[in-house]
């Protein structure tokens, strides 16, 4: 993870989503083609809480999420998922 500068607006979470699986559990290799899309990640930046929400998240926290949660975005060369704070499912 590289040095993040600037801000996350409120109500918003920035995540580095782990990679996708390299592997079956029986060993078989999973061409790039087939991966699907992580949804685990771990908590990189958060914004202040919205005024009717509470903040469930902080930096350094493993979350789970939806599929097609969120927004990609790559800064300085590394991708990153930015989305509401509610589309967090679940918090390790």
């Amino acid at each position: 993870m590289a040095n993040i500068k600037g801000k996350v607006n409120a109500g918003k979470v920035l995540i580095e989503p782990f990679p996708a699986e390299e592997k079956t559990a029986s060993g078989i290799i999973i061409p790039d083609s087939a991966k699907e899309k992580p949804q685990k990640g771990k908590v990189v930046k958060v914004g202040e809480p919205k005024k009717d929400e509470p903040a469930i998240v902080k930096v350094g926290d493993v979350v789970l999420y939806g599929k097609y949660s969120g927004s990609e975005l790559t800064i300085n060369g590394d991708d990153y998922l930015l989305m509401n704070q509610s589309d967090i499912l679940y918090v390790e």
